[in-house]
């Protein structure tokens, strides 16, 4: 399977100053690139593609020290990445979505520069004999590594991403073995929620640790620092940099009680179901318009701020690769009706559910909480669905 492996960089001053020019490089290359395409097709009517700017890099080079002083093949990344853009423009073009044509990228908006392969111009493990990880990056050298890890399979492609002052490598890897762990004979269904993170079908619950709202008055006062700053002063940039830096520090939490709850599910049963969950759709603004205004839109939008701060799509993707990678099954439910319905009796109406927490069934008498009827229902959904697969 292929997995992907990160890992903090720990440069030197001038490595960082080296880092920095190579991504100034390449953010060059690709604006240089995306004017020509947009020129040429405004005014001859010409798509310049791949294979023609792909052409020109040799004679670029030639004639610019400064952008030939790096990788052939990770400037051929760059101008793949461009075309990925376009192909992904004209894809939305012709389903007749909001096309969004590809855009120049600014400094605070190109963070990432890719090695398609390791050993050209690139090598990772450059240093095995001086006890210490590193990578080697053409223009920039051999440049420690804090691998907290060990890297399996082969490595593919190698990334140098920028995050706030702090640099990162990504190992893109190929033929990573998988860890399989011992069979447990459990299945459980799970509901994600805003009260508790998530709730079991055996009536565990994660609280939810609400990441962004504990740094929020930290983040708010930061704000409020930076839309006082002149734009393009020094003071700017600084507060600049602390807002993103406590950003970043919110989402590594984020990050890491997913991992810590998904590894704890995985662990511990053979199939997990979920919900099907739509984020985009559940945290579409209720504001409306002008002719149809939007009702109880502030309430809504304090919604749509503690289902993204709770991070469901971050933790269902990490779930998913994590059971990949141990032979676990995660089965994905639709979740209509789910805290509705009635475990025992299967009667579903609105009015099972009294309040937030409590259900209680009209036609029966059973009563539960809420959410672990939920769950159940949600378990119960995915063994279904996994016998149909198996039939």
């Amino acid at each position: 399977m292929r997995r992907a492996y990160k890992f903090l960089l720990r440069p030197t001053v001038k490595q960082t100053q080296a880092l920095t020019a190579c991504l100034a490089a390449h953010r060059e290359l690709y604006n240089a690139a995306l004017q020509e395409r947009r020129d040429a097709y405004r005014k001859a009517k010409v798509s310049v593609r791949y294979g023609d700017q792909a052409a020109q890099l040799k004679d670029i080079r030639s004639a610019r020290p400064d952008i030939g002083a790096w990788s052939f093949s990770s400037q051929q990344a760059t101008l793949r990445r461009l075309d990925k853009a376009f192909a992904a423009f004209f894809r939305r073009v012709k389903a007749g979505l909001t096309p969004g044509y590809p855009r120049f990228k600014g400094v605070a908006w190109f963070d990432t520069v890719i090695w398609p392969k390791d050993r050209d111009g690139c090598r990772w493990d450059s240093a095995p004999d001086s006890g210490q990880t590193r990578v080697y990056l053409q223009g920039i050298g051999h440049v420690r590594v804090h691998a907290h890890r060990k890297v399996e399979g082969n490595v593919k492609t190698i990334s140098v991403k920028r995050e706030g002052k702090r640099w990162y490598v990504v190992l893109s890897c190929d033929d990573v073995p998988a860890k399989l762990l011992a069979h447990t004979g459990s299945a459980v269904g799970i509901d994600m929620g805003i009260a508790s993170f998530l709730t079991t079908s055996d009536e565990a619950q994660i609280p939810n640790p609400r990441h962004g709202r504990r740094n929020g008055d930290r983040l708010a006062e930061a704000q409020r620092a930076l839309s006082r700053c002149k734009r393009g002063s020094n003071r700017r940039r600084k507060v600049r940099e602390r807002v993103a830096a406590l950003h970043a520090k919110v989402r590594r939490q984020r990050v890491d009680h997913a991992h810590k709850t998904a590894l704890w599910l995985v662990r511990h049963h053979d199939l997990i179901a979920h919900e099907d969950l739509r984020i985009a759709n559940m945290t579409r603004s209720a504001r409306g318009h002008i002719d149809a205004p939007g009702v109880n839109v502030a309430a809504k939008a304090g919604l749509n701020r503690s289902i993204l701060d709770a991070g469901w799509g971050v933790f269902l993707s990490i779930l998913s690769a994590k059971a990949e990678s141990a032979g676990r099954t995660v089965v994905a439910v639709n979740p209509a009706n789910t805290s509705r319905t009635c475990p025992a009796c299967r009667h579903c109406t609105r009015e099972n559910r009294t309040t937030q927490a409590d259900f209680v069934c009209v036609a029966c008498g059973y009563t539960g909480h809420a959410d672990v009827v939920a769950a159940s229902n949600i378990l119960r959904a995915g063994l279904a669905r996994q016998a149909a697969c198996a039939a």
